[in-house]
């Protein structure tokens, strides 16, 4: 028979290990007489408890891009709607291509189909040319990138690529060189950590004829810089290559504010093959959708090339289709959810928290080079600075740190690797906040 205790026990979290029981007892009271199934209990409230507890500093996250505030009203009333529809009822399942026909009929593609026109519009990319899911994640959208341009690359030159991005990007990118059996390097970057278009000539150039699979990132994990693409695409012009665009972060943001061009596919309705071929962006980021999701978008024209060669792999005769995506069921509960975000009742809110955000990014670095110029605060370069919701400056005392669950990693300055922090301001990132922020660096330093 199933027990609370005996589940805290096969996940390895008994009553000793938990390390927690004794102290809950006592403070609840808990005596020797009683069993040790209550003490379980006890432990467990006493956990429920610190879980509180943490959620109320919620506030002070600023080291990770991660929405801590909650969605407005009109999501959950959205989610209300979907539920007494019946969505997320039982398991609903986006198996297969949300663009066509499924023989599971209990799927929400009609919701994730229309999302993914909508968000395609947004994008720039051609009205009838595009193609897309939502992903379990930001790194799932890079996987299907990655996979799809190695699988293209392949078959039109015979040649697996040879997959370049920098150290600045995802380290989802490095995991998945490796999964997909590719040679990769590291391409050298610019000051603030975006790629460096020549060194990327020189990488390619040494390669002969093999085919190259550029990651590009917009808004790097670390520093927030944005790598070049149109003179990425110059670099690559006349080579075998596909550009997946890892826009997890600043494509939430960037398409609500007057900087909208840095993530269009397509620059004119003249320019045919668009400055990426992939993309994928983060829907727990800038959104704040409370689980992981992700947007994965590419022209519908390269997915029917690269869906030729992918029928040839498997044939899931018994789901009427060959689905495209690597993942076989997907949840149809996120796409319903997320297609909340699609809708225009929901823009002046993106925009407002978008416009709200790099103005606050703007404060901060102000104040930083104010008040603490020896921080060597940093927000990009000068090309990107008004685009990047992160500030990078020298890292500071452990208990600041720990503080705001901020990042820390070395990087170069002036040929030297030294350690630094950044502050990724997201909406929940207020002036108060950043001003506390700052009071205590202001100390940290006295």
């Amino acid at each position: 028979m199933w027990s609370r205790r005996g589940f805290l026990e096969s996940a390895g979290l008994g009553l000793a290990g938990l390390g927690l029981a004794a102290a809950a007892g006592a403070a609840r009271g808990v005596g020797a007489g009683r069993s040790s199934a209550a003490a379980a209990d006890a432990a467990m409230e006493h956990i429920v408890a610190g879980q509180g507890r943490l959620r109320a500093a919620k506030r002070r996250m600023l080291g990770f891009p991660i929405n801590m505030n909650a969605p407005p009203a009109e999501f959950f009333a959205w989610r209300r709607q979907l539920c007494a529809a019946g969505v997320n009822a039982f398991a609903d399942n986006n198996v297969g291509d949300p663009f066509q026909p499924s023989p599971i009929p209990y799927n929400t593609h009609a919701l994730e189909s229309e999302a993914l026109r909508r968000f395609a519009e947004l994008y720039r990319f051609p009205p009838q040319d595009a193609w897309g899911f939502i992903a379990h994640s930001g790194a799932d959208g890079n996987m299907h990138g990655m996979y799809l341009g190695r699988t293209l690359l392949k078959q039109r030159t015979g040649r697996l690529p040879v997959a370049s991005f920098t150290r600045e990007a995802h380290y989802s990118v490095q995991i998945l060189s490796d999964l997909l059996g590719l040679e990769a390097e590291q391409v050298a970057t610019l000051g603030d950590g975006g790629m460096d278009p020549a060194a990327l000539g020189e990488a390619v150039a040494r390669r002969g004829e093999a085919p190259a699979l550029v990651v590009a990132t917009l808004g790097t994990t670390f520093q927030g810089a944005i790598d070049p693409l149109d003179a990425v695409r110059q670099v690559l012009a006349g080579r075998p290559s596909y550009v997946h665009l890892d826009a997890a972060l600043f494509g939430g943001y960037l398409p609500y504010t007057p900087h909208a061009a840095a993530t269009a596919h397509r620059t004119s309705e003249a320019d045919a093959a668009g400055r990426y071929d992939s993309l994928a962006v983060s829907c727990r980021k800038f959104f704040g959708f409370p689980s992981p999701a992700g947007i994965f978008l590419t022209r519908r024209s390269l997915f029917d090339e690269f869906h030729a060669a992918y029928s040839r792999v498997h044939n899931p005769e018994y789901i009427g289709h060959v689905p495209g995506t690597i993942t076989c069921s997907r949840d149809g509960v996120k796409p319903a959810e997320f297609a909340y975000f699609a809708q225009p009742a929901a823009r002046p809110r993106l925009v407002a928290d978008a416009e709200r955000m790099l103005a606050n990014a703007a404060a901060l670095r102000e104040e930083l080079d104010r008040r603490l110029p020896h921080l060597e605060a940093s927000r990009a370069n000068p090309l990107s600075n008004p685009l990047s919701n992160t500030v990078c400056f020298r890292r500071p005392r452990a208990d600041v740190v720990a503080k705001y669950s901020l990042a820390t990693m070395e990087i170069v300055r002036a040929g030297r690797r030294e350690p630094f922090a950044h502050v990724v301001v997201m909406p929940h990132a207020t002036r108060d906040v950043l001003a506390e922020l700052l009071a205590d660096l202001e100390t940290a330093e006295a």
